[in-house]
């Protein structure tokens, strides 16, 4: 009623809750980002390189071979860039298989919208032998749609990531909740045209049109979070039970 028709331009009518829900991994989902800042760390003093903090925090949400370049580069090792993510990946896969570091309430959020029914999807830049020990300590087909960073031309910021999971599950973009950590990733998401949930972890995330900001998983209202829509802020928010 007072739209415009379905089909003309990109505004057909808003379903009234999100068709599919496009997990982020790393920072998200789970707490990864120590592993690898610890293995980057590790890398640098067996090649005789040198890191920072700073350095390691611009790769969060990045494709990993983009970061292989990064860090031969600024880490100052003579090593081709898929060696470099194949010992980044043995490190940090060796720490998952020990501990999976969940954020707070995300697995609480996923089991809830998978018991409702709620498609879901992974969308990340690790490989799959990185998401194969996490999607391990879930239970089976908790994610109807998986894709990795080896799975996808052009990773995280372009859209690539983003549209080839909605159109795995057979959903339009712009039907799709992502959530996500970083800039890197919610450009990504964004750019397909995806509301995107930010949930700030390691690195600051830049306001933009189609984010909405949370503290945290915990408690957080997806449904709320869809219809009030973009340019709306969750954090600080106190939730009942």
């Amino acid at each position: 009623m007072g739209g415009p028709p379905e089909g003309v331009g990109d505004q057909s009518p808003r379903l009234e809750t999100p068709a599919a829900v496009l997990w982020d991994m790393d920072g998200t989902l789970v707490d990864t980002e120590p592993y690898w800042i610890e293995t980057e760390y590790a890398l640098a003093e067996r090649y005789g390189g040198t890191w920072s903090e700073a350095h390691a925090l611009n790769l969060v949400g990045n494709d990993l071979l983009d970061s292989g370049r990064y860090i031969r580069e600024h880490m100052g090792i003579d090593l081709e860039p898929e060696q470099i993510v194949q010992e980044l990946l043995d490190g940090v896969v060796g720490r998952v298989e020990q501990e999976v570091p969940w954020r707070p309430g995300a697995v609480e959020l996923l089991t809830g919208l998978v018991a409702s029914g709620t498609p879901c999807a992974l969308v990340t830049m690790s490989y799959e032998r990185f998401v194969a020990p996490i999607l391990a300590r879930l239970p089976a087909e908790t994610f109807r749609v998986i894709v990795t960073g080896d799975k996808v031309e052009f990773g995280k910021p372009h859209p690539e990531p983003y549209l080839t999971a909605a159109a795995a599950l057979g959903v339009r973009p712009e039907d799709c909740l992502a959530v996500e950590d970083s800039n890197t990733g919610a450009k990504s998401a964004e750019a397909a045209g995806c509301l995107v949930l930010v949930v700030e972890n390691h690195v600051p995330v830049l306001v933009g049109e189609r984010r909405v900001f949370a503290d945290t998983l915990e408690g957080i209202d997806l449904a709320a979070v869809w219809r009030e829509g973009p340019s709306t802020d969750h954090r600080d928010e106190r939730r009942g039970s």
